[in-house]
């Protein structure tokens, strides 16, 4: 990058990328190469705050910012790491599917390595190769930087002990897929192999997939980590070692809220019926890893029913995974009942759970506005009738 087009970028960097599209004529300034860094340092600056702080960071296209982990993420990704490593000892960790490197670099600086250890990036794009080399070395990161297909380098390298994976989920025509037999590379068919090059395998899949099944399409998963980031799911990682799994371990994770549960050691709950104080709805990880029996027992609390999803308790619940309301009514659709239940209130936040009506048509139905303090959850009870609980929101 020449001094003219590094000027270029640090003068207008906080601009709209695509006015500047259109606004410069120095034949000096590589426009193409300028506006790529300006958008992915806008772009780091939300999804990897600790890089974009750092001035002579080099961004890689538009797709590779996007499809990169967020910093969050990463940085979860490499305290599951710590776990699987050997410390202090000669060891090595190799990233497959390097791409712009987020994960590999913080899974990487996660461990306390010695001198004959060894952290090896490996991406078949010879630009994010070129990217990353670049990087590592201005981030102050030990790092090889190989230029190679996931599978042929696979078939040739040294055993270690951590293998770190994120198949493409696009295709050859840029349409995303979710299936793991569908991704690049494809992890089902290398699964023999990765067990035979490694102690543990880190392998990163789409938020859309069934984990269950992917639990039974690998060999040997040993836990599985939902991860949310503000309540949307991002990731599902799963941790397969070389022996067989006796207990698998489920864990959601939404920011600093962590739950854990392993499936084959939970029954279902049997509760008495509660008084309905507080009512809870749970994060975007315990939702798709489909746990409702396990959050009965873990915080005593009971699903209103089975399809509803929600949970309600006699007593404040603090450290509940998810939302935490307290109730302060609960009607029928009764005309009646309901016009005596909103008295007072003009709007309200609705959600709806196994419930007949769409939100739009119940706020319409209620003549309630958007906004405010009051959520009011429309659902269906196990005796079949459909009920609102007019709630508050606590915290």
């Amino acid at each position: 990058m020449n001094e003219a087009t590094r000027k270029f970028i640090m003068a207008h960097r906080e601009e709209d990328v695509r006015k500047l599209a259109f606004g410069n004529r120095d034949a000096e300034v590589d426009l193409s190469m300028a506006l790529q860094q300006i958008a992915g340092w806008q772009t780091a600056q939300k999804k990897l705050p600790s890089w974009a702080a750092v001035e002579d960071i080099i961004y890689p296209p538009h797709l590779n910012m996007e499809q990169c982990s967020s910093e969050q993420t990463a940085r979860y990704k490499g305290s599951l790491a710590i776990g699987y490593w050997p410390l202090a000892v000669s060891s090595s960790f190799v990233d497959l599917t390097g791409g712009f490197g987020i994960d590999f670099y913080f899974i990487a600086k996660s461990q306390k390595l010695d001198a004959n250890s060894h952290n090896i990036y490996v991406e078949h794009n010879p630009e994010l190769c070129e990217i990353a080399r670049y990087n590592f070395q201005v981030l102050g990161l030990e790092a090889e930087v190989v230029k190679d297909e996931a599978e042929d380098y696979l078939k040739k390298m040294s055993h270690a002990d951590f293998i770190y994976l994120d198949p493409a989920r696009r295709d050859a025509h840029g349409s995303r897929t979710y299936d793991i037999k569908d991704c690049t590379p494809n992890v089902i068919e290398l699964m023999p192999l990765l067990l035979e090059k490694a102690d543990t395998i880190l392998l990163k899949l789409s938020p859309m997939l069934d984990w269950q099944k992917a639990v039974k399409d690998l060999k040997n998963v040993h836990e599985v980590h939902i991860v949310s980031v503000d309540n949307e799911c991002k990731e599902l990682l799963l941790v397969i070692k070389q022996q067989p799994c006796m207990t698998l371990k489920i864990v959601c994770v939404n920011n600093d809220d962590i739950f854990e549960f392993s499936p084959s050691v939970h029954s279902a709950a049997n509760h008495e019926p509660l008084t309905m104080n507080y009512l809870y709805e749970p994060n975007a990880s315990i939702m798709k890893a489909g746990c409702f029996k396990e959050i009965e027992e873990a915080f005593d609390v009971s699903q209103l029913s089975n399809n509803s999803h929600l949970f309600v308790s006699d007593k404040e619940i603090k450290k509940f995974p998810g939302r935490q309301f307290h109730i302060e009514t609960v009607t029928s659709m009764n005309k009646q009942e309901l016009k005596a239940a909103l008295q007072g209130i003009d709007r309200a936040n609705i959600a709806v759970r196994n419930f007949p009506m769409s939100v739009e048509a119940l706020r319409k139905k209620l003549k309630l506005k958007d906004g405010g303090d009051v959520f009011i959850f429309g659902t269906t009870l196990s005796d079949d009738s459909h009920q609102l609980f007019i709630c508050r929101k606590i915290g």
